[in-house]
C-alpha cells in the first residue's frame, strides 16, 4: 500500500502540471475551451487571465495546506487539510457538472484523482 507521504507528494505533482496549464493560459494558450466553464474559444480574455493568476496562489496553497496535513513543511495546522480537501470536493463538483464537455472530459477525472489523494493523506 502506498504511504500518505507517497501521495502528498504525487499531489503536489499534480498540483503542478495544473499551475503550468494555468500559466499556459496566462500566456496566452488557445484553451479556453477546456477551462473556466469552457465559455471562451480560444485564448482566455484578461480578466480570464488574471483569474489563472489568481487560481495559482490557491493552488499553491492547496498543495502546503496538503503537504502540512502528512506532517511536512511549512506545516500548518492539521485543519488546512481538511479545508483543501473541501475546496477539492467543490471544484470536483463543479468540473463534473460544467456545461462544457471538453472541460468536463479533461478536468473531471483529473480532479477527482486530486480528491482522492487528498482522502488518502488528509483522512489515513
Amino acid at each position: 500500500m502506498m504511504s500518505e507521504t507517497f501521495m502528498a507528494y504525487i499531489y503536489c505533482a499534480v498540483i503542478v502540471g495544473v499551475i503550468g496549464f494555468q500559466v499556459a493560459l496566462i500566456l496566452g494558450a488557445p484553451w479556453g475551451r477546456v477551462t473556466q466553464g469552457g465559455q471562451v474559444d480560444g485564448p482566455l480574455p484578461v480578466s480570464g487571465r488574471v483569474f489563472a493568476a489568481v487560481s495559482i496562489f490557491i493552488l499553491l496553497g492547496l498543495a502546503l495546506a496538503v503537504l502540512s496535513a502528512d506532517g511536512k513543511w511549512p506545516n500548518w495546522p492539521s485543519w488546512t487539510g481538511w479545508v483543501a480537501l473541501a475546496i477539492n470536493i467543490v471544484v470536483m463538483v463543479l468540473n463534473w457538472i460544467t456545461r462544457s464537455a471538453a472541460e468536463r472530459k479533461l478536468w473531471a477525472p483529473i480532479t477527482t484523482v486530486m480528491v482522492l489523494l487528498v482522502v488518502a493523506v488528509v483522512w489515513l
